[in-house]
């Protein structure tokens, strides 16, 4: 099966991932998941440790049905990772919806969450192509241009994977919806777009003389 083939599949429902608030907003295809984790690398990580929940912000990449991430050897959130469920959650914000009345308020957004128990990976051949896939996801062929993957690199880093196998995501868009009676009200009401913006590149001051910016500089997606 093709990935275009797969990212049409609707994922089964379970108790973790059914939308109970606004359930017309819940979405449970794959292509509206992958493009979610797709359009925004930032996502936070939540974990039990020490019998506490703690949320953590990383980088996510997607491999076909798998999401990635990685970290130090040391962190306290990949080590908590083995062996243990884990939520992952991608969110974007797309406008805020100023309406007639304070508690129709609300925004426009699109989240994604992915639960499960994430694999480390080992094998260091593995390690190495992951964390080039993380550079390649974020800076398209930027990996070919950068010095190797050292020995101690790969032994300071944690790839985890998650198969994207429970997952949700929840969309909301539009216009705000107020009481009927509300619309007679001279209060103005409407939508404030929000958007992710890619600045001007600002070169490093010890870059050596001659050295271009490279093409996939100018290729860096988000939102």
């Amino acid at each position: 099966m093709t990935e275009i083939d797969q990212a049409h599949q609707t994922l089964d429902v379970t108790d973790r991932t059914r939308v109970r608030r606004y359930p017309e907003r819940g979405r449970f295809d794959r292509e509206t998941i992958y493009g979610i984790l797709d359009a925004m690398p930032l996502c936070h990580v939540g974990y039990l440790i020490d019998d506490r929940p703690v949320v953590m912000p990383t980088v996510q990449w997607r491999e076909g049905d798998h999401v990635y991430w990685h970290g130090s050897n040391g962190g306290r959130g990949l080590k908590a990772a083995s062996g243990t469920q884990v939520c992952l959650t991608v969110s974007i914000l797309d406008g805020f919806v100023l309406a007639r009345s304070g508690m129709h308020h609300s925004a426009n957004y699109r989240s994604a969450m992915v639960f499960g128990e994430p694999r480390r990976i080992t094998e260091p051949a593995e390690k190495i192509e992951k964390l080039n896939n993380l550079v390649d996801a974020l800076y398209p062929g930027r990996s070919a241009v950068l010095r190797p993957i050292t020995d101690i690199e790969v032994k300071q880093s944690v790839v985890l994977s998650l198969p994207i196998e429970e997952a949700s995501a929840k969309v909301r868009t539009g216009l705000p919806v107020d009481d009927e009676e509300d619309y007679e009200l001279p209060i103005w009401a409407g939508v404030v777009p929000v958007t992710t913006q890619i600045g001007a590149p600002i070169p490093d001051p010890r870059n050596l003389d001659g050295v271009e910016m490279p093409g996939h500089v100018g290729e860096i997606r988000v939102g």
